[in-house]
């Protein structure tokens, strides 16, 4: 069974730095797309970034440049760091993985199987 369980965020003034991760466990095809999505109170969720196995990366353009996804294989964790928040980068963060590899749009048309639980990410301003 494929589990994916979120860590890190938090809260912090805008300007500043935060990190989420994602353990994966019980993945076991030889590929993935994985995702970073975010979702504020009243609005819809909207894809963040994504990440195909060979490091191929994609951001939504609310975070170009202010964010990072990357995972580390061996130890089966994604990550997104996110630098200079803003106050509307405030919502609750959550990963997605799929099988195969990631396409152009997945972020906002991909439907990702997997999901982890949030963890919320509060920016004061």
């Amino acid at each position: 069974q494929v589990q994916l369980v979120e860590s890190g965020g938090g809260s912090v003034q805008a300007g500043g730095s935060l990190r989420v991760s994602c353990a994966v466990y019980g993945y076991t095809h030889s590929s993935a797309c994985m995702g970073w999505f975010r979702q504020a109170p009243g609005k819809e969720r909207e894809g963040v970034a994504a990440i195909d196995s060979d490091g191929t990366t994609s951001y939504a353009d609310a975070v170009k440049g202010r964010f990072t996804i990357s995972q580390d294989n061996a130890k089966n964790t994604l990550y997104l760091q996110m630098d200079s928040l803003k106050s509307e980068d405030t919502a609750m963060y959550y990963c997605a993985a799929d099988y195969g590899s990631c396409f152009p749009g997945d972020l906002v048309r991909r439907y990702f199987r997997y999901w982890g639980q949030g963890r919320q990410v509060a920016v004061s301003s």
